[in-house]
């Protein structure tokens, strides 16, 4: 993915910040042009309402007003940015409406809950404020955030360095609905997170997972561990097109460890 590639959303469609439409149903789009073509890049269809940001790419959902995912590629100095500054979250101003909003989340007792992290997006501060938006958002819970995510998160950064870069896809998934909804603009809180990780060691690619509930988590990356081919039947989208599926169906964990 070209970290810095900007994109001018498709001719005809009018955005107005002063007067959101949330009402008005999701009305579709062409897809931005280029569109990106890395390793991250999950498998996708023309009426998803994609964005291209400096650190990510995201496929942003109307209805559940959380992303479906989040891609981008990490590469050893960004996992190693030092750029940090206050938390601006806000909404998407490449993304129509309906959306979420800050006024969502206040008081609702779920966490902000990054899917491209702030932390992975301290090499820019373009990148940095863009990790904000909530096109990268979803409720998720606060032990979980902090703990079982968090040491996922981390250890992504730390196979970056190792590797030299590492291709990332996460989303959340929707099976049970059984958190409900948050806000005014009924946000759906998911009820498990995924996140997908590719290498590429020696011109072969190898590939994990992992799966954790929006509930209470803190236990090692390990435990979360599981194929890309699990996740992919999960959520019923390829998540790694451009790599082989005998890359996807296994993992060897020892390529994955601290």
């Amino acid at each position: 993915m070209k970290k810095h590639l900007h994109i001018l959303l498709a001719a005809g469609f009018l955005f107005s910040a002063c007067q959101p439409r949330a009402q008005e149903p999701p009305q579709p789009r062409q897809l931005p042009t280029p569109v990106p073509t890395g390793i991250e890049m999950p498998e996708y269809s023309a009426d998803e309402d994609i964005v291209v940001h400096t650190g990510y790419t995201a496929s942003y959902n109307h209805q559940t007003l959380v992303p479906d995912w989040v891609a981008w590629e990490l590469t050893a100095d960004e996992a190693n940015g030092t750029i940090d500054q206050e938390r601006l979250f806000s909404r998407d101003p490449e993304v129509r409406f309906p959306k979420a909003s800050r006024e969502d989340y206040s008081n609702s007792g779920w966490d902000k809950g990054h899917m491209a992290p702030r932390a992975d997006m301290k090499w820019s501060r373009r990148a940095l404020t863009e990790s904000d938006y909530f096109t990268n958002i979803c409720p998720q819970n606060k032990k979980m955030n902090a703990g079982a995510w968090n040491k996922i998160e981390s250890l992504t950064r730390a196979i970056a360095r190792r590797y030299g870069s590492v291709y990332v896809v996460t989303g959340p998934v929707f099976k049970e609905y059984a958190h409900g909804t948050i806000g005014d603009a009924n946000v759906m809180v998911p009820d498990r997170f995924y996140k997908a990780l590719a290498i590429r060691l020696d011109g072969q690619y190898h590939t994990v997972a992992f799966l954790v509930e929006n509930t209470p988590q803190d236990r090692t990356p390990h435990h979360y561990a599981l194929t890309v081919d699990e996740v992919e039947a999960l959520v019923s989208r390829n998540l790694f097109p451009q790599i082989p599926e005998t890359s996807e169906n296994h993992f060897d964990w020892s390529l994955w460890s601290r």
